[in-house]
């Protein structure tokens, strides 16, 4: 009977607002979700790669090969460290979409990466890469203009087989808009080299270019329009998995017309009647993105309307619909764009070492440990109190792990100012903490519930202070100030809406 009573009195404690903190931070942890799974991921794979041609996968999970456990990066460079390029060697990978068996003499041809231990993503200052800020020469972008570049410059970056790319519109306080681009694991010089090229889109039969992207010869091209555009059909493959077939219309401009009526009237007809023996090869800065096959009833005829088809593929029908849908997307979006327009010039061009990355995140680790420790004795040593100072301690802890958890909820990449904001916003709960304590243990006549209320306005005062001073960085410095302003923002709201609420309400039980 006695531990009945204790336990009840326990929860009598527990009111609403401590409820809300507690189910709101186990729902930041799921969020954030801590992986333990062993392996290395797949990056990126080489277009027509042996890797590629096998069914090598980006964002598959390999686990072993030839028998032998990969439970990071180093176990997979000496797992394939026996391919060294003189001879043909069976190579046996298991990995999370299947087992692959196939005979190489090199290593695969792909990039990859540690298993992440959470959800939580790493921007270049922690992970590594190069960052930069570009801008058209002599060129004022309207959003549409802005959108197409942005796109056009997304496939580039992903034709080369580069990964984690970020590309995004900013802007200064002045309203210039500029285009970010950050790439992971990428030097300076690759993408000064990247970048600097404007690109161009060739659509060739054999030697002969039939059309070229952009205006001049596509007069349009259907997205949004299920009746031209959509993926019709899925199956199973006969290897394992899914494919999905997908089919969308452009339109040719008469000349373009002319010019393919042309190329094919010399073209043969194959074997089955149904295709041209020459497929229609797709360029992007003279690399082939895709081949199409050509219908035989477009040989010599003056078509201003071409079926463009293709297909995608997973180990699942649901990834396979995706895949193909993302493939029609791509290809909708080179034929669109085409070439750049105009010429770029980067304004600003940065590099992170993964290495200052890793010794950046233990510096980080470090100082919070040294904060949490000088805030408790300080805290200890003002109030005496060991209950009051673990009581700000937690609510600490707990404002770092939710606004953790939103930024993986959302897929904010945290770079150094995502950081430097999160620890912006536990040192303004420390202050808020103190205002409420200070109201809490004051001698005044006025009653403990009556002081609180007014700690509580007076940091309800404080919060939208700062959230105005927070706004205007969000757009300034070209964007590399956005993660700072907005991790600050999510680490005010959540004091506000939930934990200084729930710490009022821990201090009312301890004073009482």
């Amino acid at each position: 009977m006695v531990c009945g009573c204790e336990g009840n009195k326990i929860m009598a404690k527990i009111t609403l607002r401590i409820w809300i903190l507690i189910i709101v931070l186990m729902l930041a942890l799921l969020m954030i979700s801590p992986s333990f799974k062993e392996g290395v991921l797949i990056k990126s794979v080489d277009a027509n790669s042996t890797a590629f041609n096998n069914g090598l996968m980006q964002g598959a999970r390999i686990t072993a090969i030839n028998g032998q456990l990969i439970k990071n990066i180093q176990d997979y460079t000496k797992a394939v460290s026996i391919y060294d390029g003189n001879t043909s060697k069976k190579i046996e990978i298991t990995a999370s979409n299947g087992d692959f068996v196939f005979l190489t003499d090199n290593a695969p041809e792909i990039t990859v990466t540690n298993v992440p231990r959470t959800k939580i993503k790493t921007g270049l200052d922690l992970s590594g890469g190069a960052r930069a800020i570009v801008r058209p020469v002599n060129v004022t972008l309207n959003a549409n203009e802005m959108g197409d570049l942005i796109s056009t410059t997304s496939q580039r970056l992903n034709s080369f087989g580069l990964t984690d790319v970020t590309v995004r519109p900013t802007r200064d306080l002045t309203g210039n808009t500029y285009m970010l681009i950050e790439i992971a694991g990428a030097s300076p010089d690759d993408l000064r080299d990247l970048v600097g090229k404007q690109g161009k889109f060739e659509a060739k039969i054999g030697n002969n270019t039939v059309f070229i992207g952009g205006e001049k010869d596509i007069a349009d091209v259907c997205r949004n329009d299920a009746s031209c555009a959509a993926v019709q059909s899925c199956f199973p493959s006969s290897g394992g998995g899914y494919g999905c077939n997908f089919a969308f219309a452009i339109y040719l401009t008469e000349e373009a017309a002319k010019r393919h009526a042309d190329i094919t009237s010399k073209i043969d007809v194959d074997a089955s009647g149904q295709y041209l023996t020459e497929k229609l090869d797709l360029y992007l800065d003279d690399n082939r993105v895709d081949s199409l096959l050509v219908s035989s009833n477009l040989k010599g005829q003056v078509t201003t309307q071409i079926s463009i088809q293709g297909s995608g593929s997973g180990s699942t029908q649901d990834i396979a619909l995706e895949d193909a849908r993302k493939q029609m997307n791509r290809l909708q979006t080179i034929l669109i764009t085409g070439s750049l327009p105009y010429k770029l010039e980067i304004v600003k061009l940065d590099t992170i070492s993964p290495t200052l990355g890793r010794e950046f995140t233990r510096g980080i680790i470090l100082l919070g440990l040294v904060v949490f420790a000088a805030v408790s004795i300080v805290l200890f040593v003002r109030y005496r109190k060991i209950k009051m100072t673990l009581a700000v301690i937690l609510t600490m802890f707990s404002e770092a792990v939710i606004t953790l958890g939103i930024a993986a909820f959302i897929g904010w990449n945290l770079d150094a100012p995502s950081i430097a904001g999160i620890i912006a916003g536990m040192g303004t709960g420390v202050n808020d903490q103190i205002v409420i304590i200070d109201e809490a243990v004051s001698s005044e006549k006025s009653g403990l519930k009556d002081r609180i209320k007014r700690a509580l306005f007076i940091i309800f005062g404080a919060f939208f202070t700062i959230v105005a001073a927070m706004l205007p960085l969000f757009w300034a410095g070209a964007g590399l100030l956005r993660g700072f302003a907005l991790t600050t923002i999510i680490g005010v709201t959540v004091g506000i809406l939930i934990t200084r609420p729930a710490f009022a309400d821990i201090i009312r039980k301890i004073q009482e």
